[in-house]
């Protein structure tokens, strides 16, 4: 549902009871919001301004948002000219999705200062302008001109003027018959986008969660009958108090959508539907952020991931090719071992007994631009050569192996964050690490060594933790607090617990020394291993579990990468 001219006065309408309240304090939290902090009847208040395209609205909000150290210039300016000022009117026209508070300064009895905060609400071309007692543009937070393809000139110094107005106004109509006559209701046109195309500040989204509220599963509604209630519903939600919002639809825990609905309890609270659209976008964009966040973070993992892949295909063509060094070194010897017999001249290929297979004749092929005893001495360099290569690559492929299983286990721990902070947990952790290198390399950052998290103290260590029988299991939820988790938090004692050649965390149950741990602790502490892993939609999962006096971290290797012995297995 769109933040359209309905949703607009009735939060206006609660909007009143901000009158006379005082402009203490004005952030910026981001590029597209403004706050006003707001004191009156003893009491704080914030009133949050949006402008962004896809969440646009005004409203009450009671969340923390975090604000740049630098003010940027708006926020400055507003603070210069409208901070101790007073509210003393709150206005929309018209069903506009347009916001219009009339501030005023009367510290000076003899000049008393009048100016305008005006808040636009239209998707992209949203805008916060501020105005002074003659219609002239303060600043605004966006600039545009008639000379851009822009529809007004809004910019510093230029005359205020509001949107063109080509929609007939809801608030005019008499009555049914007289909002019934403006629509053009031909066969081929729906009634619900006539009423939109036709009416100012009536969305078709917000129309069509109108119409679903009527019983029409069996009767046959006319295009007048549907006309009247859409009008009726209208009218009774500007006309109702106590109105709050439904979420409507939502997708991968994002609500998208909601719809004006009315409280099922009378309220108090003067300020019902202000605080539940506040909630709804404060979710809103904090999943969205999260989700973009997150995204984000996986595209680089991936592009790592995608790039080691290659490399060890890389690697093992090469290794598929040294399992063909003996051959070069036979021929070498073989060309060496018959020169007496091989004419000193150049040829494209010889047959020579291999005395190494009963003299079975095997045909060699060689360079023409050489002699046969130079050919020989390039089969034993080439042998040479990849024999070398072989030990050197075989020692790539292990390394290469051990990176892609790290890069696997932070796409686990990344796909199994619950909110932001655990995202930035992970950003912390790559940003440290050399193979993610190239994406980071331009950050300030660069020229610091990376911390190692087993010697440095974990500042957030803020592992799952659970308590069954009085025995308390701890989870890590990525892999710099899995290492801390295992090599700096546990004691030898306890045990540890993770699962079988799968990517999980690290789960430790907490220990006293030569105290007996019941099997069905053990037993629980493996499920919970199991279920914060790769396999927790499995059944029968195996899960290795020891001391943790049994478990080392071999210097130089990735977060959350260990070594056991000793170990037991049990299935779950």
């Amino acid at each position: 549902m769109a933040f359209d001219g309905i949703v607009t006065k009735k939060v206006v309408d609660e909007l009143q009871n901000l009158i006379d309240y005082k402009i203490d304090k004005i952030y910026q939290p981001d590029k597209n919001t403004v706050v006003l902090g707001l004191y009156g009847n003893f009491t704080n208040i914030a009133l949050l301004a949006c402008i962004s395209s896809n969440n646009y609205r005004i409203h009450i909000t009671t969340n923390n948002l975090k604000n740049p150290q630098v003010a940027p210039n708006f926020c400055m300016l507003l603070r210069k000219h409208i901070l101790g000022y007073k509210i003393k009117k709150i206005y929309t026209k018209a069903l506009e999705r347009i916001v219009f508070i009339d501030l005023e300064n009367s510290e000076n009895s003899n000049k008393i200062e009048k100016k305008t905060l005006i808040v636009e609400l239209m998707s992209k071309h949203s805008n916060i302008v501020l105005i002074d007692k003659n219609g002239i543009i303060i600043d605004s937070i966006r600039h545009t001109s008639i000379e851009e393809n822009a529809q007004r000139d809004i910019y510093p110094t230029a005359r205020y003027f509001e949107p063109t107005r080509n929609k007939f106004d809801f608030l005019e109509a008499k009555n049914f018959e007289d909002f019934y006559s403006k629509l053009s209701l031909e066969d081929d046109i729906d009634v619900l986008d006539s009423i939109s195309k036709k009416y100012n500040g009536i969305s078709l989204m917000n129309l069509k969660e109108v119409i679903n509220q009527f019983e029409t599963k069996n009767d046959y509604l006319s295009t007048k009958s549907i006309a009247h209630r859409v009008y009726d519903v209208i009218v009774d939600i500007l006309n109702k108090k106590n109105l709050e919002i439904k979420v409507i639809s939502e997708k991968n825990g994002i609500p998208k959508d909601y719809c004006l609905t009315f409280a099922k309890e009378e309220s108090n609270n003067k300020f019902s539907l202000n605080f539940s659209l506040d909630d709804f976008y404060f979710k809103k964009e904090n999943s969205e952020i999260f989700i973009n966040y997150r995204n984000t973070l996986l595209n680089i993992i991936l592009s790592t991931l995608k790039k080691y892949e290659k490399r060890l295909v890389n690697i093992d063509e090469k290794l598929s090719e040294c399992k063909n060094m003996d051959k070069y070194k036979l021929y070498g010897e073989l060309i060496t071992a018959n020169l007496y017999k091989i004419p000193n001249y150049n040829v494209d290929k010889i047959s020579l007994e291999n005395y190494y297979k009963n003299n079975e004749l095997i045909e060699i092929s060689l360079d023409k631009k050489y002699t046969p005893q130079h050919n020989a001495k390039r089969f034993f360099k080439k042998y040479s050569k990849l024999k070398n290569a072989s030990e050197i690559v075989k020692q790539q492929k292990i390394e290469t192996i051990e990176e892609i299983d790290y890069i696997e286990s932070t796409i686990y721990e990344l796909e199994n964050c619950k909110n932001i902070e655990d995202v930035q947990e992970i950003y912390n952790e790559i940003a440290e690490n050399e193979i993610f290198q190239k994406f980071f390399e331009n950050k300030k950052t660069k020229s610091k060594k990376p911390s190692k998290t087993t010697s440095d103290k974990f500042a957030k260590f803020n592992p799952i933790k659970y308590i069954i029988d009085g025995f308390t299991i701890y989870v890590g939820r990525n892999n710099k607090e899995n290492d801390y988790l295992t090599n700096k938090f546990a004691k030898k004692d306890d045990l540890w617990f993770h699962t079988k050649d799968v990517h999980g965390s690290h789960v430790i149950l907490k220990t006293n020394p030569n105290e007996l741990v019941p099997e069905n602790i053990i037993y629980e502490a493996a499920r919970i291993a199991a279920e914060h892993s790769k396999a927790k939609n499995s059944s029968n999962v195996p899960v290795d579990y020891c001391k943790v006096s049994f478990v080392k971290k071999v210097p130089g290797n990735k977060p959350g990468l260990v070594i056991y012995k000793n170990n037991q297995t049990i299935y779950v």
